[in-house]
């Protein structure tokens, strides 16, 4: 996680602080849409796992929370 974090602030650089991991980072433009690719490129990186668009939602990069429980747990991807 702390990759998500330090390329979220490298794209955010006037981001002061922490992130809290139910911040909604879209709605607070921390992710746009210009960087959505190479966000799902870092997650696919992290994971070893290919993020299937199809099957995945907005709401799935919402919060650290929620990537964390979608695309980063223990066990590879985790189930929708």
């Amino acid at each position: 996680m702390e990759s998500v974090i330090e390329w979220i602030h490298e794209k955010n650089p006037e981001l002061e602080g922490g992130i809290a991991h139910d911040e909604d980072l879209i709605e607070a433009r921390l992710i746009d849409s210009m960087d959505f690719l190479e966000f799902i490129d870092l997650l696919e990186s992290i994971s070893g796992e290919i993020i299937d668009l199809q099957t995945s939602t907005i709401d799935d990069f919402r919060t650290l929370d929620r990537i964390r429980e979608r695309f980063l747990s223990a066990s590879g991807t985790a189930p929708a």
